[in-house]
């Protein structure tokens, strides 16, 4: 089962969607990030998450997906959104790349 997980069929109501703005912040504990992402949805009654990808090994740069979800009818509306993510244990080497629908931007963490 586990084997040909990505040779599934992606799902219609998920979607990238882009962002427009990506930065680490520092946590209340020393030493732990928290990202926060921002931007436009492109549907009223979208729900945004940012879902980290699955790695066998730390990558230089851990990617994390900007993902839009809808379930029914989409509002054609345009909304902002602001979503965050702790990075405990979800971090590669360097930093972390945050992945949405048209672009991509790599943050450096120390």
């Amino acid at each position: 089962m586990a084997e040909n997980f990505a040779e599934r069929p992606a799902p219609e109501s998920v979607r990238l969607i882009d962002f427009e703005e990506a930065k680490a912040v520092p946590g209340i504990v020393p030493g732990t990030f928290i990202l926060v992402v921002n931007g436009t949805k492109p549907y009223l009654n979208m729900t945004v998450r940012l879902s980290p990808r699955v790695y066998i090994a730390q990558p230089e740069y851990w990617g994390i997906e900007v993902v839009g979800s809808l379930s029914g009818i989409g509002l054609p509306a345009t909304a902002p959104y602001t979503e965050s993510l702790p990075l405990d244990g979800i971090t590669g080497s360097k930093g972390i790349e945050v992945i949405g629908a048209y672009r991509t931007e790599r943050i450096d963490l120390p």
